[in-house]
């Protein structure tokens, strides 16, 4: 299972080398928090706790989180986040992640 978790499609990604099995646009960080981080590492602290934040307080990043979470447990854990920002360490996907790997799955 691969999904999408960024508001917009990574730039010069096609469909078919994405090969996305779902993508969750309202999951992604709000734009005026994208641009605000600016993918700057040492914001990625604050811009974790701001995500989480968004992510409890925002009905359709809520609604989507839980299909997230309901997927990781129907696929036992077997689900590829994908993101379009280039640093691998710094993104909200590993916010995600971390969010994934606390729901217990049996």
């Amino acid at each position: 299972m691969r999904v999408l978790v960024d508001r917009v499609w990574p730039r010069g990604v096609s469909k078919q080398v994405a090969q996305v099995n779902e993508w969750l646009k309202e999951i992604g960080p709000s734009t005026e928090l994208r641009q605000w981080f600016n993918h700057e590492p040492g914001k990625f602290d604050d811009f974790k706790k701001k995500y989480k934040e968004e992510l409890k307080n925002n009905k359709a990043q809520q609604e989507e989180l839980e299909k997230l979470k309901n997927w990781t447990k129907e696929y036992k854990k077997n689900i590829t986040l994908i993101f379009g920002a280039k640093d691998e360490k710094n993104n909200q996907a590993v916010v995600l992640k971390e969010i994934l790997d606390r729901q217990h799955v049996e």
